[in-house]
């Protein structure tokens, strides 16, 4: 569900047809945040077009973004509009999420008197995580509000174009939705978070962003966005803002990254004529950050938020057309990143039913992002302790990802950290149990309504295709290992009563990666939401 899937068409139905299905005799107090799931859960695209849409190699939606300034048009708001949100905008292929919680934080310290949005993707166990204000999702109630006076807008005022879509598509709505709670509730800052890309995503409509930023490029995506990592940071570069007659140009800010990415970034700086190019410094300071996100890998997401959050400031200070990178963190700032929270990202959650089990999540789903989960889980004090604990692997990719090259890389990464730690166990013996297990919710086959997703086919979640798949290639890379601890299994439910089942285990560390779907599930199946949300 992830992004705007803009190389598809949105959800096309007639409009006859389109209110018969939908609009229901319902008052709008009536109306609830079920029916709001229900409703945009209507509007996935299903996976026998996603399917099309990779056979056909990139294609992009020529018109995805006048389709979907038609869209914020018919809901009685214009992209000028938009600027009055200051937006910060951020893309990149990992670590855009921590990125934009990051910044949300160090603005929220720095102005404690603000109101400041979020709009991120995914979510892990409710949809109205991904529009936050203040740091706080939406109430049920709130989201409902908002959620079907956008749909009651599009209702009423049809497409003006022809062939444009009556309705747009799941992440488009959820972005248009975003776009009316915020400029209802009258926020002073706006983290704006790509879906995928960042030339045709649906969050590209903001004529004048305050300051764009692009996290670490990796391979992901590349059925949309290209395959290569010069191909993707021209997608992702198209976030970068031009000099207009009306609009100076944006500051462009961007991590250190390969030199074919760094290239191409600069030149789409340069092209779109954006204010300045920045490739952001380290971390400010004479010794280490305190970071209330884990892993090494978040330290630079923390210093693109650090110089992103400086420039936004100062901007709104009207004070520096070109502010010098900070030098030295001041203390809010550094309070804003300790503080900063993201779950699902490098995340250890003691299991509050069962005292001998503890949960590291992680959604990784690309081969660079998996190595830093890895990296952050064979550490002494986490997956290496001084008594070795059963350990359990849970993981799942979407159809499309390259699972076995995937779980290659955990294993050749957990290899190096053994041998780097002088650890005697081998990594082909690292994990006592592997299971491999679809995103589906619960073991009556049925997903929990936040976590529905029609982007699996019906033969895939029968056949298990993918979980057989990514068991064999288990298999092939470490032939020793024992098949009856190797799981097959149809749901999210089913994995969590094998890990429970293993009560005679003085220790069970279980590792969730590889989906930020998978991790919701767990959170929510589990019953770790308190913990961990």
């Amino acid at each position: 569900m992830r992004g705007s899937f803009a190389f598809l068409s949105s959800y096309r139905l007639p409009p006859s047809l389109y209110l018969k299905r939908f609009l229901r005799c319902r008052t709008m107090s009536t109306r609830s945040y079920q029916d709001a799931i229900e409703h945009l859960n209507s509007l996935q695209t299903n996976a026998a077009a996603l399917e099309a849409a990779r056979a056909a190699g990139p294609r992009l939606n020529p018109n995805a973004i006048s389709e979907m300034i038609e869209f914020l048009e018919r809901i009685e708001y214009t992209c000028e509009d938009l600027n009055t949100l200051n937006v910060i905008h951020i893309t990149g292929t990992k670590g855009k999420g921590s990125t934009s919680a990051f910044t949300d934080s160090i603005l929220r310290h720095v102005r404690p008197d603000w109101k400041v949005g979020l709009y991120t993707s995914p979510h892990l166990v409710a949809v109205r995580e991904r529009v936050r204000i203040n740091g706080k999702s939406l109430s049920e109630e709130v989201f409902a509000k908002y959620f079907f006076e956008v749909w009651d807008r599009l209702q009423k005022n049809g497409p003006k174009t022809p062939d444009f879509p009556v309705m747009p598509g799941y992440f488009r709505y959820l972005t248009l939705m975003a776009f009316h709670t915020f400029m209802s509730e009258r926020v002073d800052a706006t983290i704006l978070e790509v879906g995928i890309g960042g030339a045709g995503d649906s969050t590209n409509i903001v004529p004048k962003p305050i300051v764009t930023g692009i996290t670490s490029l990796g391979l992901d995506h590349t059925a949309v966005l290209g395959k290569t990592i010069g191909a993707i940071a021209w997608q992702k570069g198209g976030i970068y803002k031009a000099r207009t007659k009306i609009y100076k140009g944006v500051p462009a800010l961007s991590v250190t990254q390969r030199n074919e990415g760094m290239k191409v970034l600069k030149e789409r700086a340069e092209e779109l004529q954006a204010a300045y190019f920045m490739e952001v410094p380290s971390l400010p300071g004479p010794g280490p950050v305190k970071l209330g996100l884990a892993g090494e890998h978040q330290v630079q997401n923390a210093a693109l938020a650090v110089q992103m959050a400086h420039v936004f400031l100062c901007s709104m200070d009207v004070s520096e057309s070109q502010p010098e990178p900070l030098s030295q963190l001041p203390a809010p700032f550094l309070a804003g990143l300790e503080y900063t929270r993201w779950p699902g990202r490098c995340q250890t959650v003691l299991d509050p039913n069962c005292q001998h089990t503890t949960w590291y999540l992680d959604g990784a789903h690309t081969v660079e992002s998996l190595s830093c989960c890895i990296q952050w889980f064979v550490q002494v004090g986490l997956g290496l302790k001084e008594l070795q604990p059963t350990r359990v692997l849970i993981f799942n990719c979407t159809s499309g990802r390259s699972g076995p090259a995937f779980l290659g890389a955990i294993l050749e990464k957990t290899r190096e950290l053994l041998l780097r730690q002088d650890r005697e166990e081998k990594a082909e013996e690292f994990f006592s149990h592997v299971i491999f297990c679809s995103n589906v919710t619960y073991a009556d086959g049925h997903f929990k309504g936040d976590l529905t997703s029609r982007a699996l086919s019906n033969a895939d979640l029968v056949n298990l295709t993918t979980q057989h798949e990514l068991a064999t290639a288990w298999s092939q890379l470490i032939p020793q290992f024992p098949s009856e601890a190797i799981h097959v299994l149809p749901s999210i439910e089913h994995a969590i009563r094998i890990v429970r089942g293993l009560s005679n285990a003085a220790r069970v560390d279980v590792l969730v990666t590889g989906s930020l779907h998978l991790v919701g599930g767990i959170i929510e199946v589990a019953g770790l939401a308190s913990s961990a949300l």
